[in-house]
């Protein structure tokens, strides 16, 4: 199971999986990095744990803002008569602002108070609210907006994106989305290089199926759009030919998921038209039929 997928189960956003992650000092450090069972135990208690302890607390706060304004009410009606209002003391005297050390030049007030408002400085990122990318293992998406949330005590920026395909929403670390993998869409040339691909000669699993699946398994998860394509490519050109098994079905699925929702950016299609334009470009096997 991967992190989004176990966030979508928990009704949680993956930060917050990768946040619970890091609290049990498990090694996971993307929304597309995968987990085991017992790894999955472990963020589904401190989940449960972390909902219980916030209702626990919102229910103890309503109960004490409850019994705070029946108290305040009690106290009003007890109230005694207010009693008259003392001389007023007259204002208390200003301190004489301290002199700056000789050699010095005193910093203006509202200088001073310029610096107090300034905001905090942002992080600088290649992109931008709006534009199109790609994300490693998910595909095409949109950054839909910038927002700033806080773990353990630490505000930090994250870029929001919509999937272009499933509509899943992802948040990745503004100042890390490089690293993860993030990237532009493609060109409209570039796109017509990738279909190219696929009359390439199929690479086939031969006697090391296990060695395969894994080369397969990091390609879709490289981020490479001629990668992805050349999974398409090579799965296709097998389930024409013998068949294959369930697991190879759903990571062609995904494989063509992914193509097919850049191809839609970069061509500028509905997601109908680009899956119909990837099978268009793909090659169709014709099978010997046995006497």
């Amino acid at each position: 199971m991967r992190v989004f997928e176990l966030a979508r189960e928990l009704k949680l956003d993956s930060s917050d999986v990768l946040a619970h992650a890091k609290k049990l000092k498990l090694d996971i450090k993307a929304a597309s990095s995968g987990l085991d069972d017992g790894q999955v135990a472990k963020i589904e208690a401190a989940a449960k744990k972390a909902a219980a302890k916030k209702a626990a607390a919102k229910k103890a706060a309503a109960k004490k803002a409850a019994a705070k304004k029946a108290a305040a009410k009690k106290a009003a009606a007890k109230k005694p008569p207010a009693k008259k209002a003392a001389a007023k003391k007259p204002p208390a005297k200003k301190p004489p602002a301290k002199k700056p050390p000789a050699g010095q030049k005193p910093v203006p007030s509202a200088e001073v108070a310029e610096r107090k408002k300034a905001p905090a400085k942002k992080v600088v990122s290649p992109f931008s609210v709006h534009d199109k990318v790609v994300y490693p293992h998910h595909g095409a998406a949109t950054i839909v907006k910038r927002e700033r949330r806080e773990f353990d005590g630490t505000r930090t920026d994250f870029f929001v994106l919509e999937v272009a395909i499933d509509q899943l929403i992802l948040r990745v670390p503004v100042d890390k989305a490089v690293d993860l993998g993030v990237r532009p869409v493609i060109s409209k040339t570039a796109a017509r290089r990738v279909l190219a691909t696929f009359r390439e000669e199929p690479l086939e699993a031969g006697a090391n199926w296990s060695r395969w699946y894994k080369l397969l398994t990091e390609k879709i998860n490289s981020g490479d759009i001629y990668q992805v394509a050349e999974v398409v490519r090579d799965l296709t050109h097998a389930q024409q030919l013998k068949g294959i098994s369930p697991a190879l079905k759903r990571m062609l699925s995904k494989a063509r998921m992914i193509l097919a929702s850049e191809l839609r950016f970069a061509l500028n299609l509905t997601e109908e038209d680009a899956v119909k334009r990837l099978d268009r470009a793909l090659p169709k096997v014709e099978v010997e039929e046995e006497e």
